[in-house]
């Protein structure tokens, strides 16, 4: 039979990091530990969890407020506890949140919401919560906060997807969700007005309004690198509390190096991760930066021209 539910996948990140810093058994425990935490607070949350994951939770819920209230409380209770632990231990939280009809056959559950909250938890950033727009649009006035993120391509599925990212974080003002026209004037010179863009001979400029982004490889997205190791939708920049703010969202992932009055800092590898840009720098799409064939983007948030690196000049 089908009933209308709401689907929560909430997955560890980082847990292969632990598993060698720890070693198997430790880590093994550690990763069990956790995620029947995880379980408990869906439950606590009138949640039922359908099965563990490895490393993650699969968890069904009879309305999505009572889902969004499990995985805003998971985010904050997680992101405290991650502040005492060593860097390497920490396994941040990535979660997807889906409504919709499911089928529930000898225990396990399936449909397409259960398909698209388990590719949102994929796409989410470490400590994010993604949610489809059906799922937002059951909260009703519950308070949550969330910022539309646009359609959105999801693998396996012909149509792109409306999806919003969870506002949780207890200190953060409520800008996400309000309109453009109604949000605090910014203070001057706090933000880049502009962020330019270049690979090979392409060049582009985005104003900070015109955010969030994306880099990849299909003409869905806003700046197309066309180049086998690009992901359709590679990466996601965005303005959050006045930065821009690059996520990874491939198979392969991203580097970023910056340049400032000397040398290049060295690069910074996402997986799934994020990191604001400032300045001016390189931005390396499905290889390192160390590569000279990698798809690289030069990229500058200070207002001057964009300068082409001598390997995008040669490529």
């Amino acid at each position: 039979m089908d009933v209308n539910s709401t689907v929560v996948f909430a997955d560890l990140t980082g847990s292969s990091r632990v598993f060698e810093a720890m070693g198997n058994a430790r880590a093994t425990d550690m990763v069990t530990r956790l995620t029947h935490w995880i379980g408990s607070i869906c439950e606590a949350h009138e949640g039922r969890v359908v099965k563990s994951l490895g490393d993650g939770v699969f968890a069904i819920f009879s309305n999505a407020a009572t889902a969004m209230q499990a995985v805003i409380e998971l985010q904050r209770y997680h992101q405290k506890r991650l502040m005492a632990w060593p860097v390497p231990l920490r396994m941040a939280l990535q979660i997807g949140v889906a409504s919709g009809e499911v089928v529930e056959v000898e225990g396990d559950c399936f449909g397409d919401a259960v398909n698209l909250a388990s590719r949102l938890s994929d796409l989410a950033g470490p400590g994010q919560i993604w949610a489809t727009d059906t799922a937002i649009a059951q909260l009703g006035e519950t308070g949550v906060r969330h910022r539309d993120l646009g359609l959105i391509t999801i693998r396996g599925r012909s149509e792109m997807s409306a999806v919003h990212r969870i506002d949780w974080q207890e200190e953060m003002t409520s800008l996400l969700t309000l309109p453009a026209a109604l949000a605090p004037p910014r203070p001057p010179d706090s933000s880049p007005g502009q962020i330019e863009l270049a690979w090979l001979d392409v060049r582009a400029m985005f104003r900070t309004e015109e955010l969030p982004i994306h880099l990849g490889r299909v003409h869905d997205a806003q700046f197309v690198v066309n180049d086998p190791r690009v992901s359709r939708l590679h990466a996601r920049i965005e303005l959050r509390h006045g930065s821009c703010v690059l996520t990874d969202l491939s198979t392969y992932g991203t580097w970023v190096r910056f340049h400032g009055n000397g040398a290049p800092s060295h690069e910074v590898a996402l997986r799934r991760e994020e990191c604001v840009l400032h300045g001016r720098g390189e931005i390396g799409l499905g290889a390192p930066l160390s590569d000279f064939t990698a798809p690289t983007i030069a990229f500058n948030t200070a207002g001057a021209e964009v300068q082409l690196s001598r390997r995008e000049i040669t490529s």
